[in-house]
């Protein structure tokens, strides 16, 4: 018999049937005559209640059933007479896969903390918790790409090891084969990297973005999609050293299509949430977040904000309110300020524009008043900033300046230039870290649980 997926089995139409489900086993009760077993077996947040006769099965059988057990059963699907569940199984024949040790097994209990979970990683998306968050994750993860297709994009697959520093932040992790013990060196002790598999430094990527815009200046329109990694010692719940990057460039684009691109974007990744993950969403709610689905039905319906950095930092001197890092013109916002201006202050999404170069990255364009760039922030409420972007300076001489300015080594950004030398053209783009999408859609507090397996200072062990 056919197994059937349990988020298939509460079709009215298979009532009366005989189905073959598998699954782990989330609890069991009963009594001497009749057993309950509530299986799941990934594919949705609901169990399917397993009815065991006592009289049908041996002692020895039932015994192996325990919470984190697998098994396979087939029988009857038939109306369910007690509250909680539309349908049920009446076990005709089991097989146990595998058993679970009820001394040993992490998961025996319920009301684990997050922070106990993330322990056990190799275990947690078997709770509800975590298996909502990642079906929640794998339908976004749809919705980008169906997105970007459905409007002409073409994905991109850009490098993860590279020689250039998109951010110019220096928080990489190096990439080598060199003996660390013994590594071949020059004359004045350094390093001889030329010994190297690549011929010179190697580190994995933090951006796929100077090498989206190579794309972007020959397909039209691109996105990647894929890893990117910080080397940066910080544990709060809003940075991972392994993360995922959504990345678009689009040639021809100016900084009002951009800003126009990202609100379209990122509502489209939200309503299809809502429309395609409702029982996990509404079990988020239940646990973590009661304003969960509001507020996501809120963020798809509105406007966003549109405004300069220079009248954000206005409405945040004048707004009265004591904050922990003071703000002026020309500082970096914190996430306390762009959560006052979006929660406090507009209540609705906010996108800053037109920041002070001093703070931003080396290909911004610049305005024509030389202190700022069209820059582009989209701030959410709950996360602070959750995209980030610009146009691009397309200018030779003014990227060549700036490059120049800022010390970046001219060998490592000829191939970038050569794109201003040849058929340059204005572009834009903006770049969204997809676990920053997650927890806002899902309603966690901590990036490291909206991600499989997270990564961060002193944490690789699974």
């Amino acid at each position: 018999m056919k197994r059937t997926k349990i988020v298939d089995i509460f079709n009215p139409g298979l009532i009366g049937t005989e189905v073959s489900v598998m699954g782990w086993v989330r609890t069991r009760r009963g009594n001497k005559h009749v057993q309950f077993v509530a299986l799941n077996d990934g594919s949705t947040i609901k169990n399917i209640q397993i009815v065991f006769e006592m009289e049908k099965f041996s002692d020895e059988e039932l015994k192996l059933i325990t919470t984190g057990s697998s098994i396979h059963v087939e029988g009857k699907l038939v109306e369910s007479m007690g509250k909680g569940q539309s349908c049920e199984v009446q076990a005709e024949k089991l097989t146990v896969f595998g058993t679970a040790d009820v001394e040993t097994y992490p998961l025996q209990k319920k009301g684990h903390t997050l922070e106990f979970l993330r322990e056990k990683a190799h275990l947690r998306p078997r709770t509800n918790t975590f298996g909502a968050v990642l079906r929640v994750r794998s339908a976004l993860a749809f919705a980008i790409h169906k997105f970007f297709q459905e409007r002409g994009f073409f994905y991109l697959n850009t490098p993860l090891i590279t020689a250039s520093d998109a951010e110019g932040a220096g928080a990489m992790f190096q990439v080598t084969t060199l003996d660390l013990n013994n590594p071949p060196r020059l004359e004045d002790g350094k390093v001889d990297f030329s010994a190297d598999f690549f011929g010179k430094p190697a580190s994995l990527t933090v951006s796929g973005q100077l090498e989206g815009e190579l794309g972007a200046t020959a397909l039209g329109a691109i996105y990647t999609f894929g890893p990117t990694f910080r080397a940066e010692n910080s544990n709060t719940p809003r940075h991972l050293s392994e993360f995922w990057m959504i990345e678009p460039e689009v040639a021809f684009y100016d900084i009002e299509d951009n800003m126009d691109l990202a609100e379209e974007f990122i509502k489209y990744c939200v309503q299809y949430a809502l429309d395609n993950c409702k029982d996990d969403l509404e079990f988020l709610q239940q646990m973590y977040d009661k304003e969960l689905i509001a507020r996501l039905e809120e963020v798809v319906k509105s406007s966003f904000v549109r405004l300069t950095y220079t009248e954000g930092i206005d409405i945040l001197k004048a707004s009265g309110k004591k904050f922990e890092f003071p703000v002026d013109w020309g500082t970096d916002l914190q996430s306390e300020h762009e959560r006052f201006l979006v929660e406090e202050h507009f209540k609705r999404p906010v996108i800053l524009t037109d920041y002070p170069k001093d703070i931003k990255a080396f290909y911004m364009k610049q305005n024509e008043d030389g202190k700022t760039v069209r820059a582009m922030d989209v701030l959410f409420p709950q996360i602070g900033e959750i995209i980030g972007g610009s146009e691009r300076e397309a200018d030779y001489q003014k990227l060549l300046a700036r490059i120049e300015e800022l010390h970046i080594p001219m060998k490592d950004m000829w191939w970038y230039l050569d794109t201003r030398k040849y058929g340059t053209v204005p572009h834009a783009g903006f770049g969204l870290g997809f676990e920053r999408l997650v927890l806002f859609v899902t309603g966690m507090t901590n990036i490291r649980d909206v991600i499989p397996f997270p990564r961060y200072p002193g944490n690789a062990e699974f």
